[in-house]
């Protein structure tokens, strides 16, 4: 008989988070989302940018994924092909130290000015999303436009609780 395989549900953290990349280029990670990564079955993740202004960084498995995607998107295959240079381009492979630091590569960090800066994080879609304080402040700005209450309402509508 073989023995019953049980599998963890791991939960990501939930919130926006502070954070800043150290003098050598790595981002300690709120304990959170180091807890999050340690129960990964995979310890490798992939830090990169998909339009030079953000910062994400993938479970390997994920990243896996999103080269299947852009492999088999047909709808606009020039799209796809820069959005994937993008992030060949500004992204390394890494994994996550004992520490809950995690490296950026030289090119990402001078690209999205992240050097000894405080940023913004938090999980998207199975990544980690990186905001320079800018952007965090724009997205603000956005969320509390006069737009937020019709926005709820039609997220209402559709089934949010």
């Amino acid at each position: 008989m073989e023995p019953i395989v049980v599998q963890q549900v791991v939960e990501p953290p939930r919130g926006i988070f502070s954070a800043k990349l150290d003098d050598k280029g790595r981002l300690k990670l709120p304990s959170g989302f180091h807890e999050y990564f340690s129960k990964l079955p995979e310890k490798k993740v992939f830090v990169t940018s998909l339009d030079r202004r953000t910062a994400q960084v993938y479970p390997i498995s994920e990243w896996r994924q999103n080269e299947k995607f852009f492999e088999n998107y047909t709808a606009d295959p020039r799209l796809g092909r820069r959005i994937s240079f993008n992030a060949q381009d500004l992204g390394s492979e890494a994994e996550i130290d004992s520490q809950g630091r995690v490296l950026f590569s030289m090119e990402l960090r001078k690209e999205l000015d992240l050097e000894n800066k405080p940023v913004r994080l938090y999980m998207y879609r199975g990544r980690i999303e990186i905001l320079t304080e800018a952007i965090y402040e724009a997205r603000k700005r956005e969320a509390m436009a006069e737009t937020a209450a019709d926005d709820l309402e039609k997220l209402e509508a559709a089934g949010l609780k």
